[in-house]
This record gives structure tokens, sequence and C-alpha cells, in this order.
């Protein structure tokens, strides 16, 4: 009788345990497709601003037609059709570039003062500082989430329920800090 009730004790906690750890995963998990999107909302719009930028700067710079070229095939991918992960591997790709297109602007004055530059460069830059923010928050999210899929005892839970870990968007730090030179 009193074996039956440590079992009966022993397997309702462990089932109270699965579910609880269970939960904190689904969470998590919900919290990071979340964070996933709000950034998406910036990374498309900056996608969709992009083109005006490039064809304002390309009356100004025509010979600086390897920059441009990288740009357009970038944004030219269909960003509706791609995976998370390629979202986030073409944001990373986007966000290299345009510090090259920023630096065509400071070579070419006329372009600098020319009034939809300076009003899609005003735009870009509040997109990318939106871009910015919520890629802190996804990958503090992702790390929550990812931590909680590699630790112990919760790695378990998320082994028999398929939980994956999530890739942080990463841009890397050697090219968004360098300067930009551009040659003429």
């Amino acid at each position: 009788m009193i074996a039956g009730i440590i079992i009966g004790v022993i397997v309702l906690i462990l089932i109270i345990f699965v579910i609880s750890n269970y939960n904190t995963l689904v969470k998590r998990k919900i919290t990071v497709e979340e964070a996933f999107s709000t950034m998406d909302v910036y990374l498309k719009k900056r996608f969709d601003l992009i083109p005006n930028l490039v064809e304002t700067v390309k009356g100004y710079a025509k010979h600086e037609k390897e920059t441009l070229e990288q740009v357009v095939a970038l944004r030219n991918e269909n960003y509706n059709g791609m995976t998370d992960e390629e979202k986030i591997s073409n944001g990373a790709a986007i966000s290299q570039m345009i510090p090259k297109i920023m630096a065509l602007a400071e070579a070419y004055p006329d372009l600098k003062a020319n009034q939809n530059f300076m009003e899609l460069s005003a735009q870009l830059e509040g997109v990318e500082n939106d871009i910015a923010n919520a890629r802190r928050y996804y990958n503090g999210a992702v790390k929550k989430y990812n931590m909680s899929v590699q630790t112990v005892p919760s790695n378990i839970i998320a082994g028999m329920f398929h939980f994956e870990t999530k890739p942080m968007f990463e841009v890397e730090d050697a090219v968004e800090r360098k300067n930009v030179q551009v040659k003429f």
C-alpha cells in the first residue's frame, strides 16, 4: 500500500516535471518565433527600401557598378520564399553592403545634397536601428531557448519532443566595424 503511494507520487512528480519542462520549451520557442517575426518586419522593410536607395545612388555613381550589383542581387531574391535561416543570412549580407552604399554618398557631395537620397538614408537609418534592436531581442530569446534545449534536465524533454536549437542573427564584426574605403 505505502509502496504504491510512493510509486504514485514519484510518477506524479515525473509527469509534472515533464509537463513543466515541455511548457517552458514551448513558451521559449514561441518567444523566439515572435522575436523573429518582429525582426522580419524590419528586414522586409529594409529589403523594400534598398531598390529606391540603389536607384538614387546609381545616377551619381555609375562606375560603382559592382557594389550596386551585389546589393541588387541580394535584393532580387524572393524574400517571401526564403526560410528563416535564409532571411537571417540575406539580412546579414545586406547589412554588410549598406556601409558601402553610404560611403559612396560621402564621395559625391551632390548625392549627399539630393533630397530623395537624404530622405531614403534617414529612413534606412531608422530601419537599421529598428533591426539592431529587434536583433538584440531575437538573439536574447534564442539564447534562452537554446540554453533550455541544451541543458540538463530540459534537454531530455527537448530531445523527446524534437525541439531543435535556433540560429543567432549575427553580422561579422570585422566587416561591420571596419571603415569602408571608396576608391575611384
